[in-house]
């Protein structure tokens, strides 16, 4: 048997830089599972990405997994301009530095311990999944920011 997941994640930002959270929900079998976190200071980018890796992350075996995101820049990314950028010394085709080659490479990594098919889903569209990953970003920012 498979261990199959669905998982679908979401960053937020409040500002572009500012506070930020990020999501993730994930089913495997009857089991519903949730996570998120918060950055003081951070872009919607990186909590985009930061949610897929937390994601991947929380799995304890490698997996079969649906990933679920609304980031176009997430998806083009992880499958079609990261060979391009290690190629290129993390270089853009403009030979400007990669922007969050951390995350990418931490990204990459998580990749490598999964089967994973990238799915990109409409933001703010009634899709559950989305829409709770969204709310767990977004309680994540208001709990940080309550901290404060």
């Amino acid at each position: 048997m498979t261990n199959k997941v669905t998982m679908y994640t979401d960053g937020a930002c409040r500002g572009n830089p500012g506070p930020g959270g990020w999501g993730v929900i994930m089913h495997y079998r009857d089991t519903e599972k949730t996570l998120n976190g918060f950055d003081s200071e951070t872009t919607n980018n990186r909590m985009e990405l930061t949610a897929a890796i937390e994601g991947l992350r929380a799995l304890k075996r490698s997996c079969d997994v649906d990933l679920n995101t609304d980031s176009k820049y997430v998806l083009q990314g992880i499958n079609q301009w990261i060979e391009n950028w290690k190629t290129n010394g993390w270089k853009t085709a403009g030979k400007k530095q990669v922007k969050n080659v951390d995350l990418w490479r931490r990204l990459e990594q998580e990749k490598c311990r999964h089967r994973i098919t990238w799915h990109w889903v409409k933001g703010h569209a009634g899709i559950r999944g989305n829409e709770m990953a969204d709310r767990l970003a977004n309680q994540a920012i208001d709990i940080g920011i309550a901290k404060k």
